[in-house]
């Protein structure tokens, strides 16, 4: 990257915004700052901060950062294999930690010395030792092909060819190698993790700490949430892992509004390639139908979560619903910041804005119609794709459907007996333990998602109910010799007189597996088009841009650079940092109830406590998958944890706006505090603090 490709990008976008002073003006950047190791921005951060981070600089940061797991972040912050990570990414995993009648959600967990630490097992980090861009190795698998699909075919088998290539080099044993792709086949690159499988509990909050607010103040800002968590990593000795040479010494004081940081982690997933006809099926279609879909189901849990709650002998089963509301109800927020910003005209007026000018620059601008023409073939198919795909959210119901259907579609074959057996014993593991109220319940909920969500031309419903209500269609579903314990076995063993049979359960089989296989064909008969045609827009937007901008977020590392800094919101000014002082407030100003009471011992809080520092917001640019990330400033020390964005950073899926998006962190001052002052974690604190 170089520093005159930045200052000439500034001034192209400068010019192309004054002169469509009727358009939305985009920026380089709303593709993001997400950027990748092997193309390091050394320019940038020089350029932008005055400060020049050398290789070396870049590689501690590198082997200091880590994969929590397949679903956050995580870094090294001791010596000794000490682990930071969030609550939200640990709590699923700690409470399988949980001995006798111990309830970390309310008590939370520390351990005083190493041999009280909590092993997980399952629970793993991994570390990225290698990586090299093989661009023009896998370019070269396709120089002989003659169309799109044989290259890309070439290209995927060429790259898995590397993997095997770069797993019996010097320096690659033992890794796990992974083959990556970066602009829809643009860049590719070959990574190797070593994987550290002996993770133990070192300290976990109470449940009203790391989810201080719950689902009301998620995705807000000003926030109070101690949500971090310690681990250890262990070596195959059972010894803690020697991390000596790379982890991130933890600066309780770190920081102040405008100094730079930088977020090192594994952003999972962005689509800030995606064109504006992909955005706004996105908009009408997937995004609004999967919302509803989560927020029945959100709703539903949360009902049985309070039931729960009333039973003693209930409470691991509670936890464990718990969890998957939390995540339902992060989903939901996610998802309708996303919906927001889809339906906002400046954000979208600059998606095209941004849009017009990639097109500007290509001489293919046919790609972006086809794959409209293509999205818009999609629509009439959505609902079906999203609303009657099994899954174990829309019920037992559903799901026999879909295995009663397979069944009768292998029967029509030649199926072995295996085959046979194993099509049979699913059906009747759908209807052992059968409970008919909530499974009504839930067939019911997905009827009403259907009729909000069919395209007007389809009369699927139609066919399905009969003219029959609701309540005398599922009654009628019952009456099938399926339902039947004493017929069960005879009706399964028919034979193909099975597929002929008219029982209305059948017939319901029929109707629902045909659409939705009809909707997975159009989808299917299309995808490979429409990723070629995403490759060659992405590929597009290379030419005109190449690592000057980041490729999309892929669950690999990325350094993304900001500054700490507030913002306006509500008619007001946002501080850039928040204190304990606030927590309390909210405690007693909401009653000091869930989601915002204290536990006991946080009762009588000392004033040391109350002035420190609890959570802050950067510039930075992250991504559901950043969660547990390191916020480190450019001495490389652990200054915060990221935890969560801001609701107007919501739209960051498909555009990063730099004026309003913000990067919510716990600041390490926080961490400190609630060691030294409630915790009592003496050992942890002196860990951290190198003493």
């Amino acid at each position: 990257m170089k520093k005159t490709l930045f200052t000439s990008l500034f001034i192209a976008m400068t010019f192309i915004c004054f002169s469509q002073n009727d358009k939305e003006e985009h920026s380089p950047f709303d593709l993001g700052k997400m950027w990748t190791f092997e193309h390091a921005p050394t320019d940038w951060f020089e350029e932008e901060y005055g400060f020049k981070a050398d290789e070396q600089w870049f590689e501690d940061v590198r082997l200091s950062a880590l994969k929590f797991a397949s679903w956050c972040s995580a870094s090294f912050v001791s010596p000794d294999g000490l682990i930071m990570t969030n609550h939200h990414c640990s709590r699923d995993e700690s409470i399988k930690a949980q001995q006798g009648n111990e309830n970390f959600d309310n008590n939370g967990f520390y351990a005083p010395t190493k041999a009280e630490e909590r092993k997980v097992e399952g629970l793993f980090v991994e570390q990225l030792i290698q990586f090299v861009d093989v661009t023009e190795e896998v370019m070269a698998y396709s120089m002989e092909t003659k169309n799109e699909a044989a290259s890309s075919a070439a290209r995927a088998e060429g790259l898995k060819e590397l993997e095997a290539k770069y797993a019996a080099m010097p320096g690659w044993e033992n890794l796990r190698v992974q083959g990556v792709t970066f602009y829809s086949g643009g860049k590719y690159s070959i990574y190797g993790f070593k994987k550290y499988s002996d993770i133990r509990l070192v300290l976990i909050p109470e449940n009203d700490l790391g989810f201080y607010g719950g689902d009301p103040d998620n995705f807000t800002y000003p926030r109070y949430n101690l949500d971090c968590t310690f681990w250890r990593a262990y070596d195959e000795d059972g010894k803690p892992l020697n991390t000596s040479a790379h982890y991130f010494k933890f600066n309780i004081d770190g920081i102040k509004e405008g100094t730079p940081v930088f977020v090192v982690g594994n952003p999972a997933r962005t689509e800030r390639y995606r064109t504006v006809a992909q955005l706004e099926y996105d908009r009408d279609y997937r995004y609004k139908q999967l919302l509803r879909f989560l927020t029945n189901r959100r709703d539903r849990m949360q009902t049985q979560y309070d039931v729960l709650l009333k039973d003693a002998s209930k409470v691991r089963e509670a936890q464990e619903l718990m969890g998957n509301i939390n995540n339902f109800s992060n989903s939901i927020k996610a998802y309708n910041g996303i919906i927001g910003g889809l339906h906002n005209p400046k954000l979208m007026g600059r998606k095209k804005s941004m849009e017009s000018h990639i097109r500007s620059q290509s001489n293919e601008l046919d790609y972006w119609e086809q794959l409209e023409d293509s999205y818009g073939k999609l629509e009439p198919h959505a609902w079906a794709s999203t609303h009657l795909g099994p899954s174990r959210y829309r019920g037992r119901m559903l799901n026999l459907m879909h295995s009663t259907y397979n069944y009768m579609s292998l029967l029509e074959g030649a199926p072995t007996d295996e085959e046979i057996t194993t099509a049979k014993e699913e059906i009747k593991g759908l209807i052992s333990g059968y409970d008919k109220k909530s499974e009504n319940d839930l067939f019911k909920m997905l009827l009403g998602e259907i009729r909000a969500d069919i395209h007007e031309s389809d009369n699927t419903l139609t066919k399905l109910l009969d003219g029959k209500s609701d309540d005398a269609f599922l009654n009628e579903l019952y009456e099938s010799d399926l339902f039947n314990s004493s017929k069960l076995d005879k009706c399964l063993s028919k034979g193909k007189k099975f597929t002929n049979s008219d029982d209305a359960l059948m017939r319901a089989s029929r109707i629902v597996g045909d659409r939705y296989e009809n909707a997975k064909q159009k989808f299917q008969v299309g995808a490979s088009t429409r990723k070629a045609l995403e490759g060659k827009i992405a590929n597009q937007a290379f030419n005109v841009y190449g690592t000057d901008l980041p490729p999309d977020a892929t669950f690999t590392l990325r350094i993304s650079d900001g500054v700490v800094k507030g913002y306006e919101y509500n008619g007001t000014d946002a501080p850039y940092m928040t204190t304990y002082f606030g927590m309390y407030d909210r405690h007693y100003s909401h009653g000091q109830v869930f989601p915002w009471s204290l536990p006991e011992k946080w009762a009588d809080p000392s004033m040391d406590l109350l002035k420190s520092p609890l959570n802050f917001v950067t510039t930075n640019d992250i991504i559901g998958g950043n969660s547990g990330s390191a916020m480190i400033n450019q001495n490389k020390e652990a200054v915060g944890l990221i935890f969560d964005g801001n609701i107007e950073s919501l739209p960051g899926n498909f555009i990063f706006d730099e004026e309003y998006n913000r990067c919510v962190t716990v600041h390490a001052g926080g961490i400190y505090a609630a060691l030294k002052y409630v915790y009592k974690a003496d050992a942890l604190v002196e860990e951290l603090l190198g003493k």
